[in-house]
């Protein structure tokens, strides 16, 4: 499924994450609940970053395209772009991926990982020849 770039945000780190709002993997994806920021692994998932898009795959049919090139990447300093985030992932060997309702105006990764709302976990990339 094919998820519009403005409902997703990819976020620059030593371990990336992908927010995606209004996935339809949301209730696929199991809720986190980490509030000592301690991700667990979404087993059954992989990530494939490209330079123009992300394939976020789930079991049996369950999975997100995100328009990569078109959506927005930060890290701490304001815009990065996708070739940093997919360093980032490379380096990582994946991503934290969290399904939410709407993305945060503010990154209060606290309440993202310890409310119980959001869906995911880190997600291991899959190799990119």
């Amino acid at each position: 499924m094919l998820l519009s770039p403005e409902k997703s945000l990819f976020v620059r780190g030593t371990v990336p994450a992908l927010l995606l709002s209004e996935a339809p993997v949301h209730g696929v994806l199991p809720p986190v609940v980490a509030p000592d920021g301690a991700v667990p692994w979404c087993k059954g998932w992989s990530l494939m970053p490209l330079a123009t898009m992300c394939v976020v795959d789930g079991p049996g049919e369950s999975g997100v395209l995100v328009q990569a090139a078109l959506a927005p990447v930060v890290d701490g300093t304001g815009l990065g772009t996708m070739a940093d985030w997919r360093a980032d992932a490379e380096r990582a060997g994946g991503a934290v991926v969290l399904s939410l309702a709407r993305l945060p105006e503010v990154l209060d990764w606290p309440y993202l990982l310890g409310s119980g709302t959001s869906h995911g976990g880190f997600v291991p990339r899959l190799p990119v020849g």
